[in-house]
């Protein structure tokens, strides 16, 4: 198995973790090990599980560990992390710094805070100024117990969930991790338990939110509940919805028309982060993305919330229409608002906002001659802090025993830091070359030809062929021509309507030079690091909703398919042991009430 693949370890028979022994195990119950966390799980699926997001979960320890270290360090806390004793600060560029002092003594020394650290933090111990931390939606309590278990400076982990019988599990994993002084079992509506703790003094410093599908419903009770410069961290599995699938549905949750398009995974992450800065802006607050990232069947955020009148006003300016053409693909944004900053105040100068003008397309494509898509709208800052980023991949790097997914997060955080800030959505090189038929251009030549005409350029975590740059498309159209011109195109079997016909009747205004640079072969990918990993294992997206529902009992219905057919409604127990055809067979078969209040056919 793949080193950086999930292999979190199941067993049904008793073990004895570090904090205690299994005594407490039910019949038919089965452990799960993750990181440092020895998991109690029913047999059924009643309390949800997916092992496929360790990564996710890992990420989230290591991103909370550096965000504890930053805010604690202003409160005179100094944090210590188990195996980071002499890291190395690591860059990309092969080089090494700060071998002979620990991480913690360089950060207070090269910290703009110059508060001295009076108290330590450490893993499993309770830090009175330490972080309040809420898990929205816990499940089993699988990542709050890994949080009391492996983040040091945490004052308390509540860990929420509106199933009865999860929130029970909670209780008991935490009390057979040893972890139950910090972690402590909820039973409540996460948004209702949210919106109770508005007031400063009760808001959280991190809240998780990481439900089964949509967070929208639980967004605009975050943005209130958690504390000034908190960390709000999100995770979206709704990526039909936010791909482009059903851009309609995108918009009644997140307030923003999702488009189907080859940079759909980066535009669900900006899809997001409109929708949390839209929400935070009510109540005079905004965001500061930490890190975005798109990871196999999910997408997950991590951002600052502060608070601020005068700075909600760049909130429009922010935010961008999209114009994507149908035929070729290339795109334009268009901002929601303008900012213009006057340099005569003695305080560095007023700022003004206004309308944006636009739009900045014509009626049709003017490569190809087609229409234009109308997407969004998204967030178009950059959706990275690389200061905050590079903290998270040196602390991960130089202690790599500390995750099972480690290899794969040093990969992913060194693209993330590759990334153009500045440049949101990006293109991809085999649909370029599918658009005019001809053979797609090696991925170092193209780049190289981008870096030869004098513009940036760089790689996305979020897709394997992507090619972010600040060259406009008539760059990127002039570079396919001439590389068709040494890969020619059988044009007489181009439609005289194609994107392919009409890019290629023109002439290229530059003449581009396909020679390979020693700068065009990013860091990542000369290292060989895991950016891109096969499918940890089969069947690994999304699983099913767990069994349990919210702890109650659901009444016994048929299905509402056969309400419908039938003209009934309600609990039929005359209907019991009766024949009737399944749904899209016609075969006879009989209806049945099972256990749980589900009903089905038997044939």
């Amino acid at each position: 198995q793949h080193p950086s693949l999930p292999s979190p370890f199941l067993s049904a028979a008793p073990f004895s973790p570090n904090t205690g022994s299994d005594s407490g195990l039910l019949p038919g119950e089965t452990v799960v090990r993750e990181g440092k966390a020895a998991i109690l799980f029913p047999s059924a699926n009643e309390v949800f599980y997916n092992p496929v997001q360790e990564f996710n979960r890992d990420l989230t320890c290591a991103v909370i560990t550096e965000f504890a270290r930053d805010v604690l360090a202003q409160r005179g806390v100094k944090v210590e992390v188990p195996g980071e004793r002499e890291p190395v600060v690591v860059s990309l560029s092969g080089e090494q710094t700060g071998a002979d002092e620990p991480m913690d003594e360089r950060e207070e020394t090269n910290g703009s805070e110059k508060q001295q650290l009076t108290e330590t933090a450490r893993v499993g111990e309770k830090c009175e100024r330490g972080l309040r931390v809420l898990e929205g939606l816990a499940a089993s309590g699988l990542r709050s117990v890994r949080f009391g278990l492996e983040v040091p400076g945490l004052r308390s982990v509540t860990a929420n969930d509106f199933s009865a019988k999860a929130a029970a599990l909670i209780a008991r994993n935490a009390q057979h991790n040893g972890v139950g002084h910090l972690v402590e079992a909820s039973c409540k509506d996460a948004s209702l338990l949210m919106y109770e703790k508005r007031e400063k003094r009760e808001r959280f410093d991190v809240i998780d939110l990481d439900p089964y599908g949509s967070p929208s419903s639980f967004i605009d009770a975050a943005v209130q509940a958690v504390a000034e410069g908190g960390l709000l961290c999100v995770t979206c599995t709704d990526m039909a919805v936010m791909a482009g699938n059903s851009g309609e549905t995108c918009y009644s949750k997140y307030g923003s028309v999702s488009i189907k398009a080859k940079f759909c995974h980066e535009m669900a992450l900006r899809i997001i982060l409109h929708s949390l800065d839209q929400r935070a802006g009510v109540y005079q607050r905004y965001i500061q993305p930490l890190l975005s990232v798109s990871v196999d069947f999910y997408i997950r955020v991590f951002v600052r919330v502060f608070t601020g009148q005068a700075k909600v006003k760049n909130s429009a300016s922010k935010q961008a229409l999209i114009y994507n053409c149908v035929g070729c693909g290339s795109f334009h944004l268009q901002r929601m608002g303008r900012r213009t900053s006057n340099g005569k105040h003695p305080c560095g100068g007023n700022t003004s906002y206004s309308a944006a003008t636009g739009p900045p397309v014509g009626p049709d494509c003017e490569h190809c001659g087609h229409r234009h898509q109308l997407g969004g709208p998204v967030w178009a800052e950059p959706i990275h802090d690389r200061e905050f980023v590079q903290k998270v991949l040196t602390a991960v790097s130089v202690n790599p025993a500390r995750f099972g997914t480690s290899r794969r997060i040093e990969g992913v955080l060194s693209m993330v830091t590759e990334e153009l800030e500045d440049v949101p959505l990006y293109y991809t090189v085999d649909n370029l070359s599918s658009t005019i038929h001809c053979n797609t251009p090696p991925l170092l030549q193209f780049r190289s030809a981008l870096l030869h005409a004098g513009h940036q350029v760089s790689l996305s975590h979020a897709c394997k062929n992507a090619i972010k740059t600040d060259a406009p498309p008539k760059v990127l159209w002039d570079i396919m021509r001439c590389w068709e011109k040494t890969n020619p195109v059988k044009r007489e079997k181009l439609s005289l309507t194609s994107p392919a016909f009409k890019i290629l009747s023109t002439d290229p205004s530059l003449e581009a030079c396909f020679t390979v640079r020693e700068d065009a072969n990013p860091q990542s990918r000369k290292k060989h690091l895991t950016r891109f990993q096969e499918n940890p294992q089969a069947f690994w997206g999304p699983k099913a909703r767990a069994k349990a529902g919210y702890g109650h009992t659901r009444a016994a219905k048929p299905p509402l398919w056969f309400c419908r057919r039938k003209g009934i409604s309600g609990q039929r127990s005359d209907l019991l042991g009766q024949c009737f055809p399944t749904r899209g067979t016609g075969t006879p078969g009989v209806l049945q009430h099972s256990a749980g209040g589900i009903w089905k056919y038997l044939r």
